[in-house]
């Protein structure tokens, strides 16, 4: 009962963690264009992604004003580049606008999709309707979710158990709480990759929940990336399934009073390679095989993956043994605690060095942490191993009490003491022996000098008790770790979140510069192109005027990324009370984000506009790295104006002043 309730607390945190996921790669390119109105009909409709993709029949459909689909075909690579994907069209098609609806699934197992629009001829009304829902916010997504979360605690439960009894105290295999934790932990994986296996394919195509027993569906599925490492999963688990039984059959010995078996050196390999192996289905289809550095990140996944397994299930395997009620002979040994002791030591040692570099790989930046999902999730997955790292100091300094204890220096000291307290009179009758108040008065006869040598009752269960209650709270702060864990596993990555907002920045903005013939600016434009174009009722205009039946989105610019403009300024007096402020803008940022409509505005030391005023240009929109000098010619101001200033905000600069130097 006790592991079933331990479990059952498991899954609810990992069930109520469940969130749905991010996308993991993003559409950088299209052609047509998104929004994009030709003047004849293409012959084919390309789409470019941030990262390899792949996609089934349906994967990509292009809609007429009608609804009716126009490409006869499906989609297939362009010239081998596996980040793209073209469909053709039908020969003669019609005026009017065209809906272009996607969904693929990137390289790390995840579908994404989207829709677009172009139009031939002039812009109309359209009869298609695409989704537009994320592709885990269906049934099925959030279901698979779920089964990911399972799959995560049911791989700790099996790789914990399995190690503490081959690595830390063999005699544990023969008990009844860990015998019931490995089988919880190998029926939760196995139902749980067989549910993933079988909603693949309803995942990557957007199907119901009912479809996932389509056969040809999942024949399809097992073709994939993500269905042949859940395929191999299971053969792995059916293997383990043999060994399981095998191993429990030389462990029934100890039912009998025997002595169970010490596993061998071989039991320890083919457990260690079984458990690679299982890791290995997870890289292979996950974060790790997408990306840069994917040579690298394969192993270091697999090393995350087998050390998270190692302390956590470790942990409820050491908590289940603890709160084990039984005589004292059969409580765990203070040296399988030591040994686990150890053995947790490094793996949270290799967990804390794979996620850096994961985190590394993952986020890019230090300003990552803060302004994408997966970064604030990390940070909140930091905090929490600190926790962890802070309870696993109190656990090693209760093993460490209670090893002192029962160690056989200690033993030797005390009975050497009581032999030393022994005295023999003489002519008198033998006095009694002085007894030390650390020692029981009267013992039983044939009490050996082990039995003396035991520490007392009391001071053996309080460190017990302490060692059980950090256990606790340890193994509650791994669970959380790894509802974090499974989170950001279906969290879109912050450097490719990264790349895939400038490859949008890029395809959804723009600017004109106008030079004359010696190479200087004339004139500036920047663009926003909307995801939604503008539809005109050209019927119902007139010479003057066309109405407009609905506009343009442009919210986008409402979750453009802030940038960084910094500035320097020079003001230099003239004769006659006029002046000239010089002012150079240059935008610091990295990546693809601009320093929108940057605004300059000249004001005294009370905040007041200095007027007059004669600007090249005060509004100005800057890529990174790009910078302008901008020249105002004012009036010289007075004392009573105090300091002249230079007020700098845009779209996505913070509000600034500086004081220009003066010559």
């Amino acid at each position: 009962m006790t592991v079933l309730v331990l479990v059952a607390a498991v899954l609810a945190l990992l069930l109520g963690g469940a969130g749905a996921a991010s996308a993991h790669a993003g559409l950088s390119g299209s052609d047509p264009a998104d929004g994009s109105v030709l003047k004849t009909e293409p012959q084919h409709v390309t789409l470019t992604f941030t990262e390899s993709v792949s996609f089934s029949d349906d994967s990509l459909r292009v809609l007429s004003p009608a609804n009716e689909r126009v490409n006869p075909r499906p989609a297939q690579h362009v010239d081998g580049k596996e980040n793209t994907a073209r469909v053709e069209l039908s020969g003669k098609l019609p005026q009017g606008t065209y809906t272009v609806a996607w969904r693929v699934v990137s390289a790390d197992g995840h579908p994404i999709s989207g829709a677009f629009v172009f139009s031939i001829g002039r812009p109309s009304e359209t009869a298609a309707v695409v989704a537009t829902d994320s592709p885990d916010d269906t049934a099925v997504g959030r279901l698979y979710g779920v089964l990911r979360h399972v799959a995560y605690s049911g791989l700790a439960l099996l790789v914990g158990a399995a190690t503490f009894v081959l690595v830390c105290w063999p005699t544990a295999g023969a008990t009844r709480p860990v015998r019931r934790l490995l089988t919880v932990g190998w029926v939760a994986l196995t139902a749980s990759t067989v549910a993933l296996l079988l909603l693949r394919g309803p995942y990557e195509s957007a199907g119901s929940v009912t479809s996932a027993f389509d056969l040809g569906q999942l024949g399809r599925a097992v073709t994939t990336r993500s269905g042949g490492a859940l395929m191999a999963r299971l053969v792995l688990l059916a293997v383990i399934a043999v060994l399981l039984r095998r191993w429990a059959r030389r462990f029934d010995g100890a039912d009998d009073g025997a002595r169970p078996p010490e596993p061998g050196s071989r039991d320890r390999q083919v457990g260690a390679l079984l458990a690679v192996a299982l890791a290995v289905t997870w890289a292979f289809a996950e974060h790790a095989a997408a990306g840069i550095q994917v040579v690298l990140a394969m192993p270091v996944a697999v090393l995350h993956l087998l050390a998270m397994g190692v302390w956590l299930g470790g942990l409820i395997t050491l908590l289940l043994l603890l709160r084990r009620r039984g005589p004292a002979d059969q409580g765990v040994p203070a040296s399988a605690i030591v040994r686990f002791s150890r053995m947790a030591f490094r793996a949270v040692a290799v967990l804390v060095g794979t996620g850096v570099y994961q985190s590394w790989r993952q986020v890019g930046s230090w300003e990552a942490l803060s302004s994408t999902s997966y970064g604030r999730t990390l940070v909140v997955k930091v905090a929490v191993v600190v926790l962890v790292l802070w309870a696993a100091s109190y656990s090693r300094r209760w093993t460490a009490r209670l090893v002192h204890e029962v160690s056989p220096a200690k033993a030797v000291r005390v009975r050497a003491a009581e032999r030393a307290r022994v005295a023999q009179t003489v002519g008198a009758p033998p006095a009694p022996a002085r007894q030390d108040h650390d020692t029981a008065p009267d013992a039983p006869a044939g009490d050996g000098p082990d039995e003396k040598a035991a520490p007392p009752a009391s001071d053996a269960d309080t460190y017990r008790r302490g060692l059980r209650r950090m256990v606790t709270v340890e193994a509650v702060l791994g669970v959380v770790v790894l509802v974090i864990t499974t989170v950001l596993t279906g969290t879109q990555p912050s450097r490719a979140a990264g790349e895939k907002a400038a490859a949008a920045s890029v395809a959804d903005s723009g600017v004109k510069v106008l030079t004359d013939g010696a190479g200087r600016e004339v004139s500036r434009n920047v663009y926003w192109l909307s995801t939604r174009p503008d539809v005109l009722d050209y019927d119902a205009g007139d010479w003057y005027h066309t109405p407009t039946t609905s506009y343009g989105d442009l919210t986008g610019l409402n979750s453009l990324a802030a940038a960084t403009v910094t500035a320097t300024a020079r003001t230099t007096h003239h004769a006659g009370s006029v002046s000239t402020t010089t002012v150079t803008l240059r935008n610091t940022g990295r990546g693809n984000t601009p320093a929108l409509l940057t605004d300059l505005h000249l004001v005294d030391g009370r905040g007041a506009p200095v007027l007059p005023v004669r600007w090249s240009d005060n509004q100005i929109s800057l890529w990174p790295g790009e910078s302008a000098v901008l020249t105002a010619e004012h009036r010289t101001t007075g004392p009573s104006g105090g300091a002249l200033r230079v007020r700098i905000s845009g779209w996505n600069t913070p509000t600034t002043h500086i004081t220009p130097s003066t010559r």
